[in-house]
């Protein structure tokens, strides 16, 4: 920080770390790589996926969540992207066990790039067939 600032700011990350953490993140997710996925969330993190179903804290409790996810071999295509201060917003979908999920995500992110929450909104009427 240049010197002067006042103690209360706090170092955040940059868009373009947040943004390759979410690049990341939809990788891991579609592979099924759970652990790998738990390393991206801070400590303390949160999860709600989908909006208004449990919430997950902590990065053990994150880590059973995407283990339903283990070895999914999926697919997760990016419809678009913001990232702006230490948040991101994505519309992506994610193809996995015979089925297209489209979800709108958001997170929230400490000053070392780690998810520090993350709401995923998507219900029912976002999920679809796929022909094999």
């Amino acid at each position: 920080m240049p010197s002067g600032c006042p103690c209360s700011l706090r170092r955040m990350s940059s868009t373009e770390q947040i943004s390759q953490t979410v690049i990341q993140y939809l990788d891991l997710v579609a592979k099924g790589q759970a652990d790998d996925i738990a390393t991206l969330y801070a400590e303390d993190a949160t999860v709600e996926d989908p909006v208004g179903g449990e919430v997950h804290i902590g990065r053990q409790a994150i880590r059973g969540f995407y283990s339903v996810v283990e070895n999914a071999n999926g697919k997760a295509d990016v419809v678009t992207l913001r990232a702006l201060g230490n948040e991101a917003a994505f519309y992506w979908t994610l193809t996995i066990h015979g089925m297209a999920i489209s979800i709108i995500s958001v997170m929230t992110f400490d000053e070392d790039a780690k998810i520090a929450s993350m709401k995923a909104y998507w219900g029912p009427e976002n999920v679809s067939p796929v022909s094999v």
